[in-house]
């Protein structure tokens, strides 16, 4: 994977640059071009973003209010319950951005939950993303005494229904054990919340979630107690393992969560969230206006949410697994930030975009209608076709 322009230390290689290095290299170049006084946007513009009360919409209401109050547009939030409500108005047209998650990725790949024959491999585009102090990371309850995957043996390990960012990211996490689930109790929940409720219940010794989320510091306080487990930076072998099933996560060492802070970090992985999605088709004007206020007016919403700060310039993530929209690529070359091996990356992004949109289109001519069927086949030849093109096709 390519370099991240991070101060903080979200890394997958071994350089690091700064944004600022960067910015003051190219402005004593005098390679810079000319832009307008300010970003033009319209009155109006509508996003999907994550349920009331999440971190997630939050943020999308304050950078709602910073656009009012800098260029009178009116942001509508949607909050979606779930991923598919959250990109089926993208899809459909309804609205113009989704701040999603990780199944924005999901999405591209056509799979799980967009695996059916109403969805597909989707053409997405990122305008930037929040990569905040937290992690994405697998939990115990502390008086269970595990400190490690390998502990996980035997031990009762949620499964949320319908969400297969959580399931898979667990998947992933136990695979840097040396596990799989058959080496585990799978208790089976409906939500995010019943999960950790579970564990605080003491129906579940295990669980998966954001650090900053409500969940954990409620276990935290509980008699149980909380113990974040460590996917530690140095070995390769866990992170070979974990990145083979959930290639989206980087290693990031946070400092803000329920038994964490900047004395107490906690080594493991985290993944953007959210991530201001669009349809490739979008108009480039607006992508390119929109990523230019929201990173020059950076000030104007960061302490609305303490997730915000995953909006700074030095916390943008450029080699990510879902590329980058044009009118956004020209906003972070034209200040500088957008190297010739950041756009070679993302021009492999893109081709493995058109590789699924090809396997797409032998599917749907075999007129499968059963949905089995029907998904069993686009999984082979999804496979097929990004084996026949280089790519990794990650599930098969």
């Amino acid at each position: 994977m390519l370099l991240k322009y991070l101060k903080t230390p979200i890394l997958r290689c071994s350089k690091v640059f700064t944004v600022s290095g960067l910015m003051l290299t190219y402005f004593i170049s005098g390679v810079t071009m000319a832009q307008p006084s300010e970003p033009e946007l319209p009155r109006q513009m509508a996003w999907t973003a994550y349920n009331l009360g999440t971190t997630g919409y939050n943020q999308a209401v304050a950078i709602g209010a910073m656009l009012r109050e800098k260029y009178d547009t009116t942001l509508r939030v949607i909050p979606g319950q779930n991923d598919v409500s959250r990109l089926l108005p993208l899809k459909t047209g309804r609205v113009d951005f989704s701040a999603n998650g990780v199944a924005t990725y999901f999405a591209q790949e056509g799979t799980f939950q967009f695996a059916s024959q109403e969805w597909g491999p989707q053409p997405l585009r990122l305008l930037m993303t929040s990569n905040g102090l937290s992690n994405q990371a697998v939990a115990v309850a502390a008086d269970t005494g595990v400190t490690s995957f390998a502990d996980l043996r035997g031990r009762r390990v949620a499964y949320v229904r319908a969400a297969p960012a959580l399931n898979v990211s667990v998947e992933a996490h136990l695979a840097c054990g040396g596990l799989t689930w058959d080496d585990v109790v799978r208790v089976d929940f409906p939500g995010y919340e019943a999960n950790w409720n579970g564990i605080i219940n003491g129906d579940v010794d295990v669980g998966f979630g954001a650090t900053v989320s409500g969940p954990p510091f409620r276990l935290e306080a509980s008699p149980r107690g909380i113990h974040w487990l460590e996917v530690p930076h140095d070995d390769e072998e866990c992170w070979q393992r974990l990145l083979a099933i959930s290639p989206y996560f980087t290693k990031h060492m946070a400092t803000r969560g329920a038994a964490i802070n900047d004395d107490n970090p906690l080594e493991a992985g985290t993944y953007p969230y959210p991530l201001l999605t669009a349809l490739t088709t979008q108009d480039s004007d607006l992508v390119y206006s929109l990523t230019r206020a929201l990173n020059e007016n950076y000030d104007d919403y960061k302490d609305a949410d303490p997730g915000a700060i995953g909006w700074a310039l030095d916390r943008q993530v450029f080699d990510w697994v879902v590329p980058y929209h044009e009118g956004a690529v020209s906003y972070w070359r034209e200040i500088g930030v957008w190297t010739d091996e950041i756009d070679a990356h993302n021009q492999g992004l893109i081709r493995r975009q058109e590789v699924l949109a090809a396997a797409w289109v032998e599917v749907i001519a075999q007129n499968i209608r059963d949905r089995d069927q029907f998904v069993a086949a686009w999984m082979q030849i999804r496979a097929q076709h990004l084996d026949a093109a280089g790519f990794d096709p990650v599930w098969r």
